[in-house]
């Protein structure tokens, strides 16, 4: 992706703070068990959080009892979490963009990344990290991806209205399993920083109402990025698909991909 698009598209999170904190579904607990595991996490514990949009992926790290520094560029976004994180006194919010923001002299325990690093810039992100962390510490980044299952006829035929409204839809792709995802570490293994990489993998089905998927689907970058007029007939093309032929409900299946590497140099 270019830099431009990359930043457009990024931006376009800012935009409804309330609704992505309503409407994105969060992380799986057993998710957070193996973090703090692998990372030993534990009270007291630093924690940098690049990205920490509205806090959902902040404040089990605070109820861990972990001293955390969450970096936000969004304004609104940030103003949510603190919002959330208001009971925990370790916790802090700073508005500004990873890349420009400067590191404190004392090293953090764990960075953590939820659903945002592959927005950060690739030629600053791995090697601020690890200049971020303690020798020994751990690099934490999540991953969201849409895969097969849950209501797979729905989808299928989804597919047709994004097809009629976002031109830039490519001819009849269909979600993959979850055995086709692949788990991508070049970005750490180039970089000579961490030691051997390792994945945990969630799936989860999530039922939504018309509405509700109407509402995750107005939180996605892609979406946010289409002509109003598009935006709405897709929208409009998706809810009567639910609604008429699908009893007002749908299921999305959902892969969570944590991945960990701990810094070596």
């Amino acid at each position: 992706m270019e830099t431009n698009d990359r930043e457009r598209l990024r931006a376009t999170f800012m935009e409804d703070a309330e609704l992505y904190d309503r409407a994105r579904p969060g992380y799986p607990v057993a998710m957070f068990d193996d973090l703090a595991e692998v990372a030993c996490i534990g009270p007291g514990c630093s924690v940098l959080e690049i990205g920490c949009g509205t806090g959902q992926a902040t404040v089990p790290l605070a109820e861990w009892g972990c001293r955390v520094v969450a970096v936000e560029l969004g304004a609104a976004m940030a103003e949510v979490a603190r919002r959330k994180l208001s009971r925990f006194h370790q916790a802090e919010v700073v508005v500004s963009a990873f890349e420009d923001w400067p590191l404190p002299e004392r090293p953090f325990d764990v960075v953590l990344s939820a659903t945002a690093f592959h927005w950060l810039d690739p030629n600053v992100r791995v090697d601020k990290s690890a200049n971020a962390m303690r020798v020994g510490g751990t690099l934490a980044t999540i991953a969201t991806h849409h895969i097969a299952g849950g209501s797979i006829e729905f989808f299928r035929q989804a597919q047709e209205c994004y097809e009629r409204f976002d031109p830039k839809t490519p001819k009849g792709i269909t979600l993959q399993d979850s055995s086709y995802i692949l788990r991508e570490s070049a970005d750490l293994d180039d970089s000579g920083r961490f030691g051997p990489v390792r994945f945990f993998r969630y799936e989860r089905d999530i039922e939504y109402t018309t509405t509700q998927y109407l509402d995750v689907l107005r939180t996605y970058s892609g979406h946010r990025d289409l002509p109003s007029d598009a935006l709405a007939g897709l929208l409009d093309c998706i809810g009567t698909l639910i609604d008429t032929r699908h009893g007002g409900k749908i299921t999305k299946r959902y892969l969570t991909e944590l991945r960990v590497a701990h810094r070596v140099k």
